[in-house]
Order: structure tokens, then C-alpha cells, then sequence
């Protein structure tokens, strides 16, 4: 009896994990998981948030509608403290344990390309809103075949501002203020660079300061005798905000720009709303646009938080969206299939702009050049960056 009990026992604990294997495979569930692979923590929180809370409501606007071919989105949520090596973990633990058809996250282009090599050895697509480095779909080894983003890259950043700060306002002589521990500073500043030289601009003086810095006026104060019209400071808001105190602080009252880093409603408070005028940023998105679909994007995020949408969210809800219409579109519901779909999208109609993803898996479309006075957006202004 005891011998007839046991076996009993080993095959019921056989069929549970039998059960349980099946019901984490996307082929066999009534839902597609899809993991969220996001800094909710940590020093660069403010973008994984917000991408989050973008993510979130653009799942429950297509689970509402029906889903994915009649199958609901089941999120499996991560956060990834802001650290690389937690990514690549949790990139990890949703690829191979949660069974997910694809990976939305991380924001910042260290923290995507952490969980890359993840993606690619186990054949499951990742893909990023934000990422904006040059090297995170394709380096000198050729194209990440598992890795997409939607927004466009820090070479086209750095050309727009050039152009911008040359052809736009005028201005011929730039320092370039730059966060030198940051891949994404470094790529802003060489392509600014090289734009703005040539087409006939002069940059005067190139200083450097490191993530977490907060004291900037030795740094101010030996650009302040120079002559030059206007700054380039390519990095995150952390320390902009402080850097565009403190210059302002000093009399410095030249037009400073900027890339997307700029992009949180903590610029604000760390720099002061006096302070940021005669500011200008890229950006993928801005709720100046009279776009229909950016202006029922607004309507929809107000109405679910109570709060008006920052770029991160706007990224965030076109990520999910964009990765939706690529399982939609899928042969099969596998990762090879959903990435072969994902790389044939064609003018997907998104809040931050109309997607075609091209042979890098980079994302080609119009960018945003954003005016701040007082504080606030004032003026947006749509580009199309040069072929």
C-alpha cells in the first residue's frame, strides 16, 4: 500500500510540473506573456517609470480591444534597481523560466545591452524605447538579430542640435559640457562635434564631469571668460539641471541644448524653472503636437494617472504597442517569428511618430526639438533628420 502511495504521489508531482511546464509556453495559453524589464529603482528610475506607466496602459488598451488575436497580454514585471548585471538576470529569468514571447525594456542603452546577448543565445526578441546609443542594435560584429528600438539613435541627436544651434539660432562658437563616464554623452558630443565643424562651426572648449557630480562652478567658471554663444551639454538630467543652475547662477545667459537625457519632470526642480529658459532638447516626443494621436494619448494617460505624459511614457505606450503588432503579425508564436515580423514593420502610426524599422533594426522617423522657457515647454518643432 505505502509502495502503491508513493507512486501515486511521484506521478501526480510529474503531471503538476507537466501542467506547469505547458502553461508558461505561449503556444498553450489562452495569454501571451510579454516581459517588462524596466530601472523602477535606482539612479535612472525616473525613465523606467515612466516607460512603465506607458507599457502598462497601452497593454490595457489592447487587452480591452481583444488582444493579441484573441489571446490577452500577461505582463511579467522586473525591476532592474538600475544596475546592469540585475538585468541581465532578469532578462534571463524571463526568457528562460517565465517563458515570455518577447522583453520591453530596459530603458538606458548600458542597461538594454546588458540583456542582448541574453536574448539572442535563446532566440527571444528585445526590445527598447529609449536605448539610445549607437552600438545597441549593430557594432562591428554586424546586427543584433533580437534586438529593436523605436526611437531614433545619439549620432542623429547630436547632428540635429548641431544644425540646430547653427543653421537655426545662429550660433558659430559652442562649448560642449559633457558627462565623460557616459557612452551616451561621449557619441552626442562626437557626432555635435563633428556636424557642427562642419559646417563651419568652432568649438571653443570641451569640458568633462562624471556621473553623480553636483559641484560644477570650477567648471563654469573656466569656460565663463571664453568666447563662445552658446553650450552643448550632452548627458542626463540629474546633472543638467544642477550645470544649468549654476551656469545661470554665474551670468551665463547663452542658449544651452540638449538630447532626450533632458527629458523628466525632476529638470525642473533641480534647476529651477528661472533657470531654464533659452533652452532647447531633442526629443521623440512633445504634447504641444496637434497630432490626433498624440492628443487622445494625452487624453488616455490623464485620465489613467492623473497627470500629464512625459516622452518616457509616450516611448513606453508605442513600445508595447509596436512589439504587439509584431506578435500580431507573427508566422508563429515563437521568437524568430515575432523578430522576422517585427523587422518588416512599415509605418507603424505611433504617438512619438510614424515607425519604419530599417536593416539595423533602428527606428526611422522624425525627431523633436523642444523650446523651454521658464520651466515649461514652450515651443515644439518636428525635424527630419538628413539620410
Amino acid at each position: 500500500m505505502k509502495k502503491t502511495i508513493t507512486l501515486l504521489t511521484v506521478v501526480a508531482l510529474m503531471l503538476t510540473v507537466f501542467v506547469g511546464c505547458n502553461q508558461a509556453t505561449p503556444n498553450n495559453s489562452d495569454t501571451i506573456k510579454v516581459g517588462i524589464n524596466y530601472e523602477l529603482s535606482g539612479g535612472t528610475a525616473t525613465y523606467g517609470q515612466s516607460s512603465v506607466e506607458g507599457i502598462e496602459l497601452a497593454i490595457e488598451e489592447i487587452n480591452k480591444a481583444g488582444g493579441i488575436n484573441g489571446k490577452q497580454i500577461q505582463p511579467v514585471k522586473y525591476d532592474n534597481k538600475s544596475e546592469e548585471a540585475e538585468a541581465t538576470t532578469l532578462a534571463t529569468r524571463l526568457i528562460t523560466q517565465d517563458k515570455v514571447l518577447a522583453v520591453l525594456g530596459p530603458a538606458t542603452s548600458g542597461m538594454f545591452k546588458a540583456t542582448i546577448p541574453v536574448a539572442e543565445q535563446n532566440k527571444i526578441p528585445v526590445a527598447s524605447g529609449s536605448a539610445t546609443a549607437n552600438d545597441v542594435t549593430v557594432d562591428a560584429n554586424g546586427v543584433k538579430e533580437f534586438a529593436f528600438r523605436i526611437c531614433f539613435y545619439d549620432e542623429v541627436q547630436g547632428q540635429v542640435m548641431a544644425d540646430y544651434a547653427y543653421e537655426k539660432l545662429g550660433k558659430q562658437k559652442a562649448v560642449i559640457i559633457m558627462d565623460s563616464s557616459s557612452d551616451y554623452a561621449k557619441g552626442l558630443a562626437e557626432s555635435f562635434t563633428e556636424t557642427f565643424e562642419a559646417a563651419g562651426g568652432t568649438i571653443v572648449a570641451q569640458e568633462a564631469y562624471v556621473t553623480n557630480d553636483t559641484d560644477f562652478n570650477a567648471v563654469i567658471t573656466s569656460i565663463k571668460g571664453q568666447d563662445f554663444d552658446v553650450i552643448f551639454i550632452p548627458g542626463y538630467y540629474q546633472e543638467v539641471g544642477l550645470i544649468i543652475k549654476q551656469a545661470r547662477a554665474q551670468g551665463i545667459d547663452v542658449p544651452i541644448l540638449g538630447a532626450d537625457g533632458f527629458d523628466s519632470p525632476k529638470l525642473a526642480e533641480l534647476a529651477g524653472a528661472d533657470a531654464l529658459s533659452n533652452v532647447y532638447f531633442s526629443n521623440h516626443y512633445s504634447s504641444l503636437d496637434q497630432d490626433p494621436t498624440v492628443q487622445e494619448f494625452i487624453k488616455s494617460f490623464k485620465a489613467q494617472y492623473n497627470k500629464e505624459p512625459d516622452a518616457f511614457n509616450a516611448l513606453g505606450y508605442d513600445l508595447a504597442k509596436f512589439v504587439a503588432d509584431g506578435i500580431s503579425r507573427a508566422e508563429k508564436p515563437d521568437g524568430e517569428s515575432v523578430r522576422n515580423a517585427l523587422a518588416e514593420t512599415k509605418e507603424f502610426h505611433g504617438v512619438t511618430g510614424t515607425i519604419t524599422v530599417d536593416e539595423n533594426h533602428n527606428a526611422v522617423k522624425d525627431i523633436i526639438v523642444i523650446q523651454m522657457e521658464n520651466g515649461k515647454q514652450a515651443n515644439s518643432e518636428r525635424i527630419k533628420p538628413e539620410e
